[in-house]
Protein backbone atom coordinates (compact mmCIF):
# COMPACT_ATOMS: atom_id res chain seq x y z
CA UNK A 1 0.00 0.00 0.00
CA UNK A 2 2.81 2.48 1.05
CA UNK A 3 4.43 1.57 -2.76
CA UNK A 4 1.51 2.54 -4.39
CA UNK A 5 0.69 5.59 -2.37
CA UNK A 6 4.58 7.38 -2.63
CA UNK A 7 4.30 6.86 -6.50
CA UNK A 8 0.84 8.11 -6.46
CA UNK A 9 1.76 11.20 -4.46
CA UNK A 10 5.24 12.14 -6.85
CA UNK A 11 3.09 12.10 -9.34
CA UNK A 12 0.48 14.30 -8.24
CA UNK A 13 2.91 16.09 -6.92
CA UNK A 14 4.85 17.19 -9.65
CA UNK A 15 1.34 17.33 -11.45
CA UNK A 16 0.17 20.02 -9.26
CA UNK A 17 3.43 22.33 -9.83
CA UNK A 18 3.79 22.33 -13.19
CA UNK A 19 -0.86 22.66 -13.50
CA UNK A 20 -0.11 25.55 -10.84
CA UNK A 21 2.02 28.26 -12.76
CA UNK A 22 0.89 26.76 -16.39
CA UNK A 23 -0.64 29.09 -18.49
CA UNK A 24 -3.90 29.27 -18.97
CA UNK A 25 -4.81 26.45 -16.97
CA UNK A 26 -3.07 28.65 -14.08
CA UNK A 27 -5.97 31.26 -14.31
CA UNK A 28 -7.77 32.54 -11.21
CA UNK A 29 -10.90 32.71 -13.29
CA UNK A 30 -11.02 28.56 -14.03
CA UNK A 31 -12.74 27.05 -10.72
CA UNK A 32 -10.88 25.01 -7.84
CA UNK A 33 -12.73 22.26 -8.13
CA UNK A 34 -11.94 21.72 -12.16
CA UNK A 35 -8.15 22.46 -11.42
CA UNK A 36 -8.16 19.64 -8.47
CA UNK A 37 -10.25 17.40 -10.72
CA UNK A 38 -8.05 17.25 -14.12
CA UNK A 39 -5.56 17.21 -11.46
CA UNK A 40 -6.47 14.07 -10.18
CA UNK A 41 -7.50 12.61 -13.42
CA UNK A 42 -3.87 13.14 -14.88
CA UNK A 43 -2.40 11.61 -11.93
CA UNK A 44 -4.08 8.47 -12.04
CA UNK A 45 -3.01 8.25 -15.43
CA UNK A 46 0.30 9.41 -15.10
CA UNK A 47 0.75 7.52 -11.68
CA UNK A 48 -0.20 3.85 -13.95
CA UNK A 49 1.85 4.34 -16.84
CA UNK A 50 5.03 5.76 -14.97
CA UNK A 51 7.80 3.64 -13.69
CA UNK A 52 9.52 5.14 -10.41
CA UNK A 53 13.08 5.13 -9.97
CA UNK A 54 13.44 4.13 -6.62
CA UNK A 55 12.31 1.14 -4.88
CA UNK A 56 9.62 2.29 -2.69
CA UNK A 57 9.94 -0.47 -0.16
CA UNK A 58 13.49 0.72 0.84
CA UNK A 59 12.33 4.50 0.80
CA UNK A 60 12.15 5.72 4.55
CA UNK A 61 9.84 8.58 5.60
CA UNK A 62 12.64 11.08 5.41
CA UNK A 63 13.35 10.06 2.16
CA UNK A 64 10.16 10.00 0.35
CA UNK A 65 9.74 13.42 1.62
CA UNK A 66 13.02 14.50 0.14
CA UNK A 67 11.56 12.76 -3.13
CA UNK A 68 8.31 14.83 -2.92
CA UNK A 69 10.34 18.14 -2.92
CA UNK A 70 12.80 17.22 -6.05
CA UNK A 71 9.15 16.18 -7.54
CA UNK A 72 7.87 19.81 -7.00
CA UNK A 73 10.98 21.85 -7.57
CA UNK A 74 10.84 20.21 -11.15
CA UNK A 75 6.88 20.33 -11.36
CA UNK A 76 7.77 24.42 -10.93
CA UNK A 77 10.50 24.22 -13.13
CA UNK A 78 8.57 23.26 -16.34
CA UNK A 79 5.43 25.42 -15.74
CA UNK A 80 8.01 28.61 -15.13
CA UNK A 81 9.68 27.92 -18.44
CA UNK A 82 6.40 27.34 -19.89
CA UNK A 83 4.45 30.57 -18.12
CA UNK A 84 7.64 32.86 -19.34
CA UNK A 85 7.59 32.01 -23.08
CA UNK A 86 4.02 32.57 -23.27
CA UNK A 87 4.86 36.52 -21.91
CA UNK A 88 5.90 36.72 -25.16
CA UNK A 89 2.90 38.40 -26.37
CA UNK A 90 1.75 40.15 -24.01
CA UNK A 91 5.50 41.98 -23.89
CA UNK A 92 5.69 42.96 -27.76
CA UNK A 93 1.90 44.60 -26.74
CA UNK A 94 3.24 46.53 -23.75
CA UNK A 95 6.19 47.53 -26.02
CA UNK A 96 3.68 48.71 -28.43
CA UNK A 97 1.64 50.12 -25.79
CA UNK A 98 4.41 52.23 -24.55
CA UNK A 99 5.41 54.07 -28.01
CA UNK A 100 1.76 54.63 -28.38
CA UNK A 101 1.71 56.63 -25.44
CA UNK A 102 -1.18 54.12 -23.29
CA UNK A 103 1.74 53.18 -20.72
CA UNK A 104 -0.46 54.45 -17.46
CA UNK A 105 -3.57 52.71 -19.50
CA UNK A 106 -4.30 49.96 -17.08
CA UNK A 107 -7.15 47.43 -16.94
CA UNK A 108 -8.31 44.66 -15.10
CA UNK A 109 -7.23 41.03 -16.42
CA UNK A 110 -10.29 38.72 -15.81
CA UNK A 111 -8.34 35.83 -15.99
CA UNK A 112 -5.13 36.37 -13.46
CA UNK A 113 -6.71 38.90 -11.67
CA UNK A 114 -4.09 41.33 -12.44
CA UNK A 115 -3.46 44.76 -13.60
CA UNK A 116 -2.63 44.81 -17.10
CA UNK A 117 -2.22 46.95 -19.88
CA UNK A 118 -5.44 46.32 -22.72
CA UNK A 119 -3.39 45.84 -25.64
CA UNK A 120 -1.32 43.28 -24.23
CA UNK A 121 -3.95 41.45 -22.78
CA UNK A 122 -5.42 41.18 -26.03
CA UNK A 123 -2.75 39.97 -27.84
CA UNK A 124 -2.39 37.40 -25.34
CA UNK A 125 -6.10 36.53 -25.63
CA UNK A 126 -5.74 36.01 -29.17
CA UNK A 127 -2.62 33.90 -29.04
CA UNK A 128 -3.85 31.45 -26.16
CA UNK A 129 -7.16 30.68 -28.50
CA UNK A 130 -5.10 29.88 -31.67
CA UNK A 131 -2.66 28.55 -29.64
CA UNK A 132 -6.09 26.05 -27.96
CA UNK A 133 -7.40 25.90 -31.77
CA UNK A 134 -4.37 24.45 -33.03
CA UNK A 135 -4.04 21.65 -29.96
CA UNK A 136 -1.88 23.80 -28.08
CA UNK A 137 -3.14 21.37 -24.91
CA UNK A 138 -1.57 18.58 -26.59
CA UNK A 139 1.57 19.70 -26.48
CA UNK A 140 1.46 20.18 -22.27
CA UNK A 141 0.65 16.94 -22.07
CA UNK A 142 3.56 15.91 -24.32
CA UNK A 143 5.67 18.20 -21.93
CA UNK A 144 5.03 16.63 -18.78
CA UNK A 145 5.00 13.18 -20.80
CA UNK A 146 8.93 13.48 -21.53
CA UNK A 147 9.58 14.52 -18.37
CA UNK A 148 8.40 11.47 -16.89
CA UNK A 149 10.95 9.68 -19.61
CA UNK A 150 14.01 11.98 -18.80
CA UNK A 151 13.37 12.02 -15.07
CA UNK A 152 11.36 9.12 -13.67
CA UNK A 153 9.32 9.73 -10.72
CA UNK A 154 11.57 9.45 -7.59
CA UNK A 155 14.51 10.67 -9.77
CA UNK A 156 16.77 13.08 -8.26
CA UNK A 157 16.36 16.74 -11.15
CA UNK A 158 19.84 18.14 -12.58
CA UNK A 159 19.33 22.21 -10.66
CA UNK A 160 22.07 23.48 -13.07
CA UNK A 161 19.67 22.30 -15.88
CA UNK A 162 16.68 23.62 -14.71
CA UNK A 163 17.87 26.95 -13.97
CA UNK A 164 19.73 27.03 -17.33
CA UNK A 165 16.23 26.44 -19.38
CA UNK A 166 14.13 29.02 -17.18
CA UNK A 167 17.59 31.11 -17.46
CA UNK A 168 17.33 30.45 -21.34
CA UNK A 169 13.38 30.76 -21.70
CA UNK A 170 13.61 34.55 -20.10
CA UNK A 171 15.93 35.20 -22.83
CA UNK A 172 14.16 33.63 -25.58
CA UNK A 173 10.91 35.51 -24.22
CA UNK A 174 12.72 38.77 -24.58
CA UNK A 175 13.86 37.76 -27.72
CA UNK A 176 10.85 37.28 -29.63
CA UNK A 177 8.91 39.81 -27.76
CA UNK A 178 11.31 42.49 -29.75
CA UNK A 179 10.84 40.11 -32.66
CA UNK A 180 7.07 41.04 -33.11
CA UNK A 181 7.26 44.33 -32.14
CA UNK A 182 10.30 45.35 -34.75
CA UNK A 183 8.17 45.86 -37.42
CA UNK A 184 5.94 47.87 -35.03
CA UNK A 185 8.79 49.94 -33.82
CA UNK A 186 10.04 50.86 -37.11
CA UNK A 187 6.76 51.95 -38.16
CA UNK A 188 7.10 54.73 -35.28
CA UNK A 189 10.51 55.38 -35.39
CA UNK A 190 9.24 56.58 -39.37
CA UNK A 191 6.64 58.69 -37.90
CA UNK A 192 8.86 60.01 -35.57
CA UNK A 193 10.98 61.27 -38.25
CA UNK A 194 8.41 62.51 -40.33
CA UNK A 195 7.46 64.51 -37.74
CA UNK A 196 11.13 65.76 -36.51
CA UNK A 197 10.87 67.30 -40.28
CA UNK A 198 7.78 68.70 -40.22
CA UNK A 199 8.75 70.61 -36.56
CA UNK A 200 12.04 71.92 -38.95
CA UNK A 201 9.59 73.25 -41.66
CA UNK A 202 6.71 74.57 -39.77
CA UNK A 203 8.11 75.63 -36.11
CA UNK A 204 4.91 76.96 -35.25
CA UNK A 205 3.14 73.63 -35.39
CA UNK A 206 2.90 72.09 -31.85
CA UNK A 207 3.94 68.69 -32.64
CA UNK A 208 2.90 67.43 -29.37
CA UNK A 209 -0.30 67.93 -29.75
CA UNK A 210 -0.26 66.40 -33.35
CA UNK A 211 1.77 63.65 -31.86
CA UNK A 212 -0.78 62.04 -29.65
CA UNK A 213 -3.58 61.03 -32.00
CA UNK A 214 -1.19 60.10 -34.70
CA UNK A 215 0.62 57.62 -32.79
CA UNK A 216 -2.54 55.98 -31.31
CA UNK A 217 -3.78 55.86 -34.67
CA UNK A 218 -0.60 54.14 -36.21
CA UNK A 219 -0.65 51.91 -33.54
CA UNK A 220 -3.71 50.73 -33.81
CA UNK A 221 -3.41 50.06 -37.53
CA UNK A 222 -0.07 48.27 -36.94
CA UNK A 223 -1.81 46.18 -34.84
CA UNK A 224 -4.31 45.49 -37.02
CA UNK A 225 -1.65 44.37 -39.26
CA UNK A 226 0.10 42.50 -37.20
CA UNK A 227 -2.69 40.05 -35.77
CA UNK A 228 -2.85 37.94 -39.32
CA UNK A 229 1.14 36.47 -38.04
CA UNK A 230 0.30 35.68 -34.71
CA UNK A 231 -1.09 32.28 -35.88
CA UNK A 232 1.62 31.76 -37.22
CA UNK A 233 4.19 32.56 -33.74
CA UNK A 234 2.31 29.72 -32.39
CA UNK A 235 3.77 27.15 -34.41
CA UNK A 236 7.35 28.61 -33.49
CA UNK A 237 6.22 28.97 -30.08
CA UNK A 238 5.87 25.29 -29.84
CA UNK A 239 9.31 24.64 -31.56
CA UNK A 240 11.06 27.24 -29.10
CA UNK A 241 9.37 25.53 -26.06
CA UNK A 242 10.00 21.93 -26.93
CA UNK A 243 13.76 23.15 -27.56
CA UNK A 244 14.16 24.70 -24.01
CA UNK A 245 11.85 22.83 -21.82
CA UNK A 246 14.59 20.90 -19.39
CA UNK A 247 13.84 17.52 -20.19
Amino acid sequence: MFEKLLGFVMVLTRLSGFLLVLPVFGWKSIPVRIKVAVTFLLTVFFSMVTPLAVAPEETSVLEAILLISNEAVYGLALGLTCTILFSAVRLSGRIVERQMGLAMAEVLDPFTGQKSQPLGSMLEMIFIILFLSANGHHLFLLIISRSYEAFPAGSIPTIPVLTGGIIEAGSAMFTAGLKLAAPMLAAFILLMVVLGVFARMVPEMNILFISLPLRVGLGLLMVAIFLPFISGFVTEFADVMDKLLPY
